[in-house]
């Protein structure tokens, strides 16, 4: 992917979000280790190829879209009555409460490194808390951007999910993982940020 200066969109419809959970606990056996990915996310990129500190990204991430794409470890396989037990779950209030906070926010203060390798700071906003979180990321080569964060669940008010009485929970830290394919020029932006 070559990228010039400009004002760039990206998001589901050349890209993925997603978010991996891992089990701990006693009881972790009878547990899942889950994929959910974001159906409904968009991101903003202004880029200064040859000055990346003054290059910024945005992304907004609809709570609502979460969706479990994959379960591995259980008893027994993940059905598709056990994803949509697990989506409703995520929307309570104890989690995500999604009526109440319908997305999830990225803005970066800081963004340093090369396309082909980079560290963007920024402040990431769940259930309107507000926390700083450290994405790495950068270009394989093939064309594609990819990376990841780790989020710790109770810093945001999330309560990870537990069963049998605490023998079987998620652990508190999740990892965010993004691959985008494409950046498409925003209309109307022009291709020289200001």
């Amino acid at each position: 992917m070559t990228v010039s200066d400009g004002t760039y969109g990206f998001g589901r419809s050349a890209g993925r979000l997603l978010i991996k959970t891992s089990r701990a606990g006693f009881g972790r056996k009878a547990g899942r280790d889950l994929v959910i990915e974001a159906t409904g996310w968009s991101g903003e990129a202004v880029v200064f190829a040859d000055d990346p500190g003054r290059s910024s990204v945005a992304v907004t991430v609809e709570t609502g879209s979460l969706t479990v794409r994959e379960g591995t470890g259980g008893l027994k396989p993940l059905t598709d009555a056990d994803k949509a037990e697990i989506k409703r779950t995520l929307e309570r209030e104890a989690l995500l409460h999604t009526a109440e906070h319908p997305t999830i926010t990225f803005r970066s203060t800081r963004i340093t490194g090369t396309l082909e390798s980079f560290e963007i700071t920024g402040e990431l906003t769940i259930k309107g808390r507000t926390h700083p979180v450290t994405v790495h990321g950068g270009s394989d080569g093939d064309g594609m951007v990819r990376g990841s964060a780790t989020v710790t669940q109770s810093t945001f008010g999330i309560k990870p999910y537990t069963a049998f009485l605490g023998a079987l929970k998620l652990a508190d830290d999740v990892r965010f993982e993004y691959e985008v394919t494409a950046l498409e020029p925003l209309p109307g932006r022009g291709q020289t940020p200001q």
